[in-house]
């Protein structure tokens, strides 16, 4: 898990170490970004006045749009990059992370994706509290959304400041802060001027970037090897260096030794992701169900195009830079893809692919931090505190004052975890939103007899077993790699909990269900929220009132 989500910022900064850096280019390329994007939400913005335009873009967007927005939500910098090393060096089973990732998106299309949309409104306490008692649900499914969300913002914003500081040529440590600020302050305008609707703009055009970016790089990899991936997979097979070097095209290099572990990391990506609010969100923002399926499609095709790409770019990377100069470089694995693009295009493709991870990085964190924002504001503030007795504006006002801190503490925190290892943030956002929100998602959505009481008990024994898990790890004790560097003694063995927390969370959603005295809270409600999630009559007048 480490070697996917690891900072990004050490692993770009790789590339200063092979070519003199050019602070010009690159803030060039980043400005004309900056300014793009920025004229986009501001055009974006102009009308953005109730909460569904606010939230849900006005559910204004084509299919095919939300399918690229889509790709741009769930396609990261780390991604990217971490896939990338681990092919070039780990080879065939560094792949098995695009196919984790691929499965894992597969499977939140096909359980939850349309269903949550037809059922909801804004967020996904909206669904998950539709047929039970409002309060207790909405506050703990705010609090899991705001646990995921918060996690894995710290670790982009760690990423963005490491990125742009390398752009920059930024290395003292006060310098790199001034840097996480400034992008943080940029994160807090797009999100507060755009709204949804330009943070989806924002998406689509991060998502056109970085495929087209790996499309280039690509082609560009294949015509140097005659377009015969044979003789790719020749190049990386000589530039190996393990023992046999054939041994990057079969299975064990990584997972060899520990496959509870690898299983354990598998469980929270494949299930993690059909439980990530932010990507959840993004089917509100479509007029009807057949443009969720559309959008559907597009998604698909989208990132699977993508992470065949990587299978290139990977060993690419390993065959033209050499597994030996990538894990030597201060970035180690993840230093694979900037790499490459400085062998093949030099500083202008490393400035561009920079850009790019930039833009990969901007899109998820306002994807992030608009849900997290809807979560407080929608969950916690109008439907707990208020008790629905809230106009729309103002419920956007404190939507917008919600930013506002989220993005002083992204800021706060960002600056805290720089030059530490931050791959458990991320790690922990998808062990739980998989231990805690999926047991939830499914059992509401497929289950009549669960109460409100399995919803609680499912969600916060999820969130507390994750959370404590990941704090007893060698993430945190041990190790070279830990947050705590070769301290103590973990007492969880795994890297990730969620071979544990994700069955528990089941179970206790279970438990909770059977020990309750009453059934359904609501049988009028589950059945009609039966035929509004698999037909979706009712959800489009429903959700807009």
């Amino acid at each position: 898990m480490n070697e996917i989500f690891a900072n990004i910022n050490v692993a770009l900064a790789a590339a200063t170490t092979t070519v003199e850096n050019n602070p010009v280019l690159n803030i060039s390329i980043f400005g004309a970004f900056v300014a793009v994007t920025l004229f986009i939400v501001i055009r974006a913005s102009r009308n953005n006045k109730t909460a569904a335009d606010y939230y849900a873009a006005g559910r204004s967007f084509t299919g095919p749009q939300n399918g690229f927005a889509i790709a741009g939500d769930y396609l990261s910098a780390a991604s990217f990059l971490g896939i990338c090393g681990a092919i070039a060096i780990n080879g065939y089973d560094g792949f098995l992370y695009s196919i984790g990732f691929l499965v894992a998106w597969l499977v939140a299309l096909l359980l939850v994706a349309e269903l949550m949309r037809n059922t909801g409104k804004f967020t996904m306490a909206d669904v998950l509290s539709f047929r039970l008692k409002q309060g207790p649900v909405r506050m703990a499914a705010a609090i899991t959304t705001l646990a995921v969300c918060f996690f894995y913002l710290l670790a982009q914003m760690a990423g963005a400041g490491g990125l742009v500081s390398l752009l920059l040529g930024i290395t003292e440590q006060l310098g790199q802060s001034i840097v996480v600020a400034v992008v943080g302050v940029l994160m807090i305008v797009y999100v507060l001027v755009g709204g949804m609707k330009g943070t989806t703009w924002v998406q689509i055009v991060k998502a056109f970037l970085l495929i087209g970016g790996a499309i280039v790089m690509t082609i560009w990899v294949l015509a140097i090897n005659g377009f015969n991936l044979n003789t790719l997979l020749e190049g990386a097979v000589a530039a190996s260096t393990t023992d046999p070097k054939d041994a990057i095209l079969g299975p064990g290099l990584q997972y060899g030794k520990n496959p509870w572990d690898f299983i354990s990391l598998a469980l929270a990506l494949v299930l993690g992701t059909a439980g990530l609010p932010h990507v959840l969100m993004r089917f509100y923002t479509v007029p009807t169900a057949k443009e969720a399926r559309r959008s559907v499609v597009w998604a698909i095709w989208l990132i699977g195009l993508f992470y065949l790409l990587t299978l290139v770019l990977g060993y690419g990377a390993g065959a033209l830079v050499g597994p030996a100069e990538i894990a030597a470089a201060p970035g180690g694995v993840n230093s694979a893809a900037p790499l490459l693009a400085l062998h093949l295009g030099g500083p202008i493709l490393l400035g561009f692919i920079s850009a790019v991870a930039f833009a990969t990085i901007l899109a998820v964190v306002a994807g992030l931090t608009i849900t997290a924002a809807a979560s407080f504001a929608h969950d916690i503030y109008a439907n707990v505190v208020k008790k629905g007795k809230v106009a729309a504006d103002g419920e956007v006002k404190v939507a917008r004052r919600t930013v506002v801190v989220i993005g002083v503490l992204a800021i706060l925190g960002g600056i805290g975890v720089q030059g530490q290892n931050v791959a458990f943030l991320v790690a922990l956002a998808f062990a739980v939103a998989a231990s805690a929100n999926l047991p939830t998602i499914i059992y509401s959505l497929f289950w009549r007899r669960f109460t409100t009481r399995g919803a609680v008990w499912s969600m916060y024994g999820g969130l507390a077993a994750a959370l404590i898990l990941i704090v007893l790890s060698p993430v945190f004790w041990g190790t070279e790699t830990s947050v705590f560097k070769n301290t103590g003694t973990a007492i969880w063995p795994l890297n990730n909990p969620g071979i544990v927390s994700i069955p528990l969370g089941f179970f206790l959603g279970w438990l909770g269900s059977v020990t309750s005295r009453r059934g359904s809270e609501d049988p009028v409600k589950a059945a009609e929220m039966d035929v509004r999630s698999l037909t979706g009559h009712g959800a489009e007048k429903a959700v807009d009132h």
